[in-house]
């Protein structure tokens, strides 16, 4: 029907009814990111939603990385791409963080391997939130659709228990496009305090329920016009009471945090 409408993006307040936790790569501050002890202790901790950062194998499979390679927080090197699944599994992704972070260093994490998307869905179920996030996603053909295919045979694409992220506008209309159900989030990177359009404003509604900048640079004015227009503030990453307290007043409805525990037992009822 010649492009997407405001009838056919989900109402944002079907995740906006309350204010979000959203564990950051897991509960990456006492575990190894996007594993999947990573991911249950951050729904034990009290987070609403768990956030996947999506990478892709050389042969083709959704996995669980920050990164575009794979040498910060497995014992190899390269890229993601450039590693088949079996090549994956068979690299360490907890021993790094015993190294650099001994005091919740733990023997169990010498033994984690990289989680693939359909891992962590079969474990978790729709027992869980996932906040997932199409990284770099014009390095990986066919990311959404297999994004898309998976949700769709895990039964998570209604009742906002997925919402999508990413920096490319590209990727979040594609998927808007397949599954226009799926609140989308609209990343955004500023170097400098930022500033909202009326044009930015439109472009975004079209497909997106939100936006989820870098905290440091929004303000109150800020905050205020996007949600006077309907849309979603998911800001990240916030790790201080302080700030959160200031955001929350400002009207945030949602935060990506390492601090699961400590922001929850503030926030959470």
């Amino acid at each position: 029907m010649g492009g997407c409408t405001k009838p056919e993006t989900p109402d944002p307040s079907i995740i906006s009814d309350s204010f979000i936790i959203i564990g950051h790569r897991g509960a990456s501050t006492y575990a190894p990111e996007h594993t999947l002890v990573s991911y249950q202790l951050a729904q034990e901790l009290g987070a609403d939603y768990i956030e996947i950062d999506l990478q892709m194998s050389k042969d083709g499979v959704l996995v669980a990385m920050h990164d575009q390679t794979v040498d910060r927080t497995t014992n190899g090197i390269g890229s993601v791409e450039s590693h088949s699944l079996e090549e994956l599994k068979r690299l360490n992704a907890g021993s790094w963080f015993n190294k650099k972070f001994p005091l919740y260093a733990d023997s169990k994490y010498e033994y984690l391997t990289v989680p693939t998307l359909e891992e962590i869905f079969a474990h978790f179920g729709k027992e869980t939130n996932y906040y997932i996030e199409t990284k770099s996603p014009d390095k990986y053909p066919e990311m959404e659709e297999k994004l898309i295919r998976l949700l769709r045979s895990y039964d998570l694409i209604d009742g906002a228990k997925v919402i999508i992220q990413s920096f490319s506008e590209k990727s979040l209309k594609r998927i808007h496009k397949a599954e226009p159900k799926i609140p989308l989030i609209q990343l955004l990177s500023y170097q400098k305090p930022a500033k909202l359009t009326e044009a930015e404003i439109k472009k975004w509604k079209q497909y997106a329920v939100g936006i989820g900048p870098n905290y440091q640079m929004v303000d109150r004015a800020y905050i205020k016009k996007a949600r006077r227009a309907g849309l979603l503030v998911h800001p990240y990453t916030v790790n201080s009471k302080q700030d959160l307290d200031q955001l929350i007043k400002w009207g945030i409805t949602g935060v990506f945090t390492d601090l699961t525990d400590s922001l929850s037992k503030e926030w959470k009822k």
